[in-house]
């Protein structure tokens, strides 16, 4: 069995693609009944197509985000009536270094020309666990991970399949044979593509704490919740909810070890109500900014309400909160 290696907050031999590969199965036994459809290229890769050409569902964006998280989390939809929304996303990771950072966080970029592209430019961010087989990242130095699975399996937020080149460069730098990559397409207007975003609420609170400085190492355990939108047709309308419901309506509680100060100060400073640009709609924020990312105050990508737990000393602390009064104003018709 192959196996890979961490140091930064991991289990040793952990394989973020070997213990994807049952999720995966489940998706593509179930590709019927989850809407979503199956295909193998020509050279042999597996493409999976989440809600381009196919209806997918909420039931598949729930096995996509597990399959995100390298099969080191749980993803499951629940009702909370009294909560002004009617569906939430719960996610919860008892390794959640590896399970968000070295395999569901986006950030892997994926490019091609129009040339290479066959007349329309191609751009995407790679995220799941084949990232931790190609390592292209600074971040896995850092995190002292590579995996050495035999087979891999990749998600792409996008509304069309990459074109060869993109796939050809997957297949390199992973040092995979065709047959061992699955590639997952889900574009965010989809039911299963904004259940797979939303389902990043608790890996936003990672990046946004590695971000700050807190020792990933002593982060221990994970859990958070997200209100989840209906898509729309819309793609820029689409992003603008799934961000929204993480900035404002995503709760996440960390346990971690360490000193009381250390994270007494990450429980202050990681809500997205420390930025700037809090308070107005993601979509808002972004056409402000002339729908450039890097312009966005950083501080904002982060849940709305947090609590932090020190399993050191027994002791917690809470700070942000949810706004369902704005989500409410975006999402429902007066």
């Amino acid at each position: 069995m192959s196996e890979g290696h961490a140091h930064a907050g991991g289990a040793p031999s952990l394989s973020v693609n070997l213990l994807a590969a049952p999720v995966l199965a489940r998706l593509l036994e179930d590709a019927d009944a989850l809407g979503v459809g199956v295909a193998r290229l020509d050279n042999g890769v597996t493409l999976v197509d989440g809600g381009i050409a196919t209806r997918g569902s909420v039931a598949a964006g729930l096995l996509i985000g597990e399959i995100c998280m390298g099969g080191l989390g749980e993803v499951r939809l629940c009702a909370r009536t009294e909560a002004q929304w009617s569906g939430w996303l719960e996610v919860s990771s008892a390794q959640p270094v590896l399970a968000c950072l070295a395999s569901q966080y986006a950030g892997w970029s994926l490019a091609a020309s129009k040339e290479e592209a066959g007349g329309r430019k191609f751009f995407a961010l790679g995220s799941g666990p084949a990232r931790a087989l190609a390592c292209r990242e600074a971040l896995f130095a850092e995190l002292g991970y590579r995996d050495h699975a035999e087979a891999g399996v990749l998600v792409l937020e996008v509304d069309r399949p990459p074109p060869a080149v993109v796939i050809d460069k997957i297949l390199r730098d992973c040092a995979l044979p065709p047959a061992a990559l699955t590639v997952v397409l889900t574009p965010t207007t989809s039911l299963a593509g904004t259940t797979q975003v939303v389902a990043r609420v608790l890996e936003v609170a990672m990046h946004k704490a590695h971000e700050l400085g807190f020792a990933l190492a002593d982060v221990v355990d994970g859990h958070a919740s997200a209100p989840l939108p209906v898509p729309s047709p819309d793609a820029g309308v689409a992003m603008g909810r799934t961000n929204d419901a993480i900035l404002y309506g995503g709760r996440v509680h960390l346990k971690v070890r360490g000193s009381d100060e250390a994270a007494q100060a990450l429980a202050q400073r990681l809500p997205s109500s420390n930025s700037r640009d809090y308070g107005r709609s993601f979509a808002d924020i972004f056409r402000d900014y002339e729908y450039d990312f890097y312009k966005i105050d950083p501080a904002l990508f982060a849940p709305a309400e947090v609590w932090v737990s020190n399993l050191d000393s027994g002791r917690s602390w809470h700070a942000g909160g949810v706004d369902m009064a704005l989500l409410r104003s975006l999402w429902l018709e007066p």
